[in-house]
């Protein structure tokens, strides 16, 4: 085998695994465990963006990862917030039935 043939079989194999499989219909997607929607007072979900919702959702589930990550938007000066969890659950709040504040609404 030539230089140029080595080459060529080396980028067509990289180009293999870095493609996603093609034919199967979808790119796959990285799913998050969410709390039941059950799990959300009312007023929260009520007209609100789905976005939203499913935020608060994985902020309930996933509050101990969130309590790593700091608050981006200043509130810890405002609102007493200590990190990103404090934006959707309260920071004293049971694990089993989270108190949510409304300062990721919107």
């Amino acid at each position: 085998m030539n230089r140029r043939n080595f080459l060529a079989a080396g980028i067509l194999a990289g180009a293999g695994f870095a493609l996603p499989q093609l034919g199967s219909g979808a790119i796959a997607r990285h799913s998050y465990k969410l709390a039941p929607l059950s799990s959300l007072p009312e007023d929260l979900k009520r007209g609100r963006a789905e976005e939203i919702i499913e935020a608060y959702r994985f902020a309930v589930v996933n509050r101990p990862v969130l309590q790593y990550i700091p608050c981006y938007c200043g509130c810890g000066e405002t609102a007493g917030h200590t990190s990103n969890a404090s934006c959707y659950v309260k920071d004293k709040s049971p694990v089993d039935k989270p108190e949510f504040d409304s300062m990721s609404v919107g």
